[in-house]
């Protein structure tokens, strides 16, 4: 048994992918043996059937296809925007991702999903994605996420980051539905935020191109931005003890990494985190520091 990470910034944090997986694919020794990479997500910038986040992601696709088939990876669309009506199932820009994702390279690619609208319409044209259920539908009660697993269309479902301790509860889950649940490990979201889902529903907006005023976040530390530090005392927070330890001896493989509208350093220091065994985390740092094509600021 392994643990699968789902790694943010497929078209955000090309050049420090571009670095890092070389390193991965070629010195297995400094990474732990009890992990690997089950995919990587994200969006291009202007695409409006994005969601979750919006105005990042610059890179080609082309350029993101070519890297992702040539370590043999899993490439994860996110196509979460919630808003979705049928008028926008047409945008050029985002049937052309699909056409260019469905079938590349040898492993499957998925589509991380909020609208039903949007995924019946993905599931008959382009029959060769597999989709994972969205945090941003925020499965807040522990009877919405086990409707939500019990979905065949759906090989993974990201449960609200508030469900992760319920360790009770997710040890009553039945194994094939415990292998569906992907974990969202380092949210820094406050624990008591109840307008998690009005958040989401403002950059799915913002994805459409409507001019409406930014969100104004509720968080008694929203003006400090994103904190890995601050993520991890967060009571939501799975780290790898916890994977080790709690997670994956209860059947549980599949976690989540957030970070896409971060800088890349940050995300170095979650894949250092995550993956990397402590003795070889400074080696690694300085592989990719000393990458000159790495812009990490």
């Amino acid at each position: 048994m392994k643990a699968h990470y789902h790694l943010p910034g497929l078209f955000e944090f090309y050049d420090l992918y571009k670095a890092f997986l070389p390193i991965f694919r070629d010195h297995r020794e400094y990474f732990y043996d009890w992990c690997d990479i089950g995919s990587i997500y994200g969006a291009p910038a202007d695409c409006i059937w994005g969601g979750g986040r919006v105005g990042f992601g610059d890179e080609t696709a082309p350029k993101v296809a070519v890297l992702m088939n040539e370590f043999n990876l899993s490439s994860r669309i996110t196509f979460s925007n919630s808003l979705l009506t049928e008028e926008h199932l047409s945008d050029p820009k985002c049937n052309h991702l699909c056409i260019l994702f469905e079938k590349n390279g040898n492993v499957p690619n998925g589509i991380i999903i909020c609208s039903d609208i949007l995924m019946d319409y993905i599931r008959k044209k382009y029959p060769g994605f597999y989709f994972v259920s969205s945090t941003t539908k925020v499965l807040r009660k522990f009877e919405e996420f086990e409707q939500e697993l019990s979905r065949e269309e759906f090989r993974c479902v990201v449960p609200d980051f508030r469900l992760n301790k319920k360790i009770d509860r997710l040890g009553t889950l039945p194994e094939g539905q415990k292998k569906k649940v992907e974990f969202l490990c380092n949210e820094c979201c406050w624990f008591e935020c109840y307008d998690r889902k009005k958040c989401y529903e403002n950059v799915s907006a913002k994805s459409l191109g409507l001019d409406i005023e930014d969100h104004i976040c509720v968080s008694p530390t929203a003006e400090r931005g994103y904190r890995f530090s601050e993520a991890m005392k967060n009571p939501g927070f799975i780290g790898i003890d916890d994977i080790q330890n709690t997670y994956m001896p209860m059947g549980f493989t599949e976690f989540k990494i957030e970070g896409r509208s971060l800088g890349s350093a940050v995300i170095l220091e979650m894949l250092l985190y995550y993956m990397t065994k402590p003795e070889y985390q400074l080696r690694v740092r300085e592989e990719i520091y000393l990458d000159s094509m790495l812009d990490l600021f």
